[in-house]
């Protein structure tokens, strides 16, 4: 049993086999270091510390673009990207070699996160300029439409307060974003290759699985259906992103060098 699990691991690539390490990591960590510091009186939620704020928000760090796809909220979360890492990551570190692998999962993380600093840009735009309205002319006629009940009471510090609340409530985390720029390279390298799902009966070639993916993802990220907190444009910005890169690699003759 030691010797099998020895092989198992010796053949993970080491960049894939880091990534899961970090994730596993820092998955523990986040269930069990706020309970061990709480009983010191510290208080922390390394989701909230470490996920990506809107870039507008108190709580935003520019660390955070890099350090949001290494955190998850719960175990199927992090079990399904870090299946998908090893079974895709594995394949792709081998034929690109660690350094180019990193590079493409970092390049692809990073673009999932600016494209959803983009994407809650255009959500709060409006929002946000009707707050910043209301406290540049001490008036809250601006935000009337934006609240149910009778506001005429809020000082500019309570809009203040509000804004804040709104501007630092959103936060993203996981490794999707890099994990969909892997199904795009695998689909991209290995068009042929058949995929088997469990909820599917038949093989699909991975291209034809990549393109479904991603035009579900763009029909869901489009339609916000109530209750979906799944950051969709993020996952499409994963697949933009290493989309271009493969797409340079390969016009400077390096997509396989």
């Amino acid at each position: 049993m030691n010797n099998y699990r020895s092989s198992f691991f010796s053949n993970i690539p080491p960049i894939v086999k880091n990534i899961l390490a970090i994730n596993v990591v820092l998955f523990v960590a986040t269930i069990l270091l706020p309970g061990i510091l709480e009983r010191r009186g510290i208080s922390i939620d390394l989701n909230d510390v470490m996920g990506m704020h809107y870039f507008a928000s108190q709580k935003f760090n520019p660390a955070q673009m890099i350090t949001y796809m290494f955190m998850h909220g719960s175990f199927s979360h992090i079990f399904f990207n870090m299946f998908a890492v090893y079974m895709f990551g594995g394949i792709l570190e081998r034929v690109w070699g660690p350094k180019k692998f990193l590079i493409f999962y970092l390049v692809s993380g990073l673009g999932a996160a600016i494209v959803q600093q983009l994407f809650w840009y255009f959500e709060f735009h409006t929002v946000v300029s009707a707050f910043n309205s209301a406290i540049s002319s001490g008036s809250v006629d601006s935000l009337r439409a934006y609240f149910s009940g009778d506001i005429s009471g809020m000082t500019v510090l309570d809009v203040i307060k509000q804004k804040d609340l709104l501007l630092n409530m959103p936060v993203t985390i996981g490794a999707s974003g890099s994990v969909f720029g892997l199904l795009l390279a695998f689909g991209w390298l290995f068009p042929e290759e058949r995929l088997f799902l469990m909820f599917i009966p038949v093989p699909i070639k991975a291209r034809w699985f990549v393109l479904g993916y991603g035009v579900a993802e763009l029909f869901l990220g489009v339609a916000q259906f109530s209750g979906d907190s799944v950051a969709h444009f993020a996952h499409l910005g994963g697949m933009l992103f290493g989309a271009l890169l493969i797409y340079y690699w390969k016009k400077k003759g390096r997509l396989y060098s």
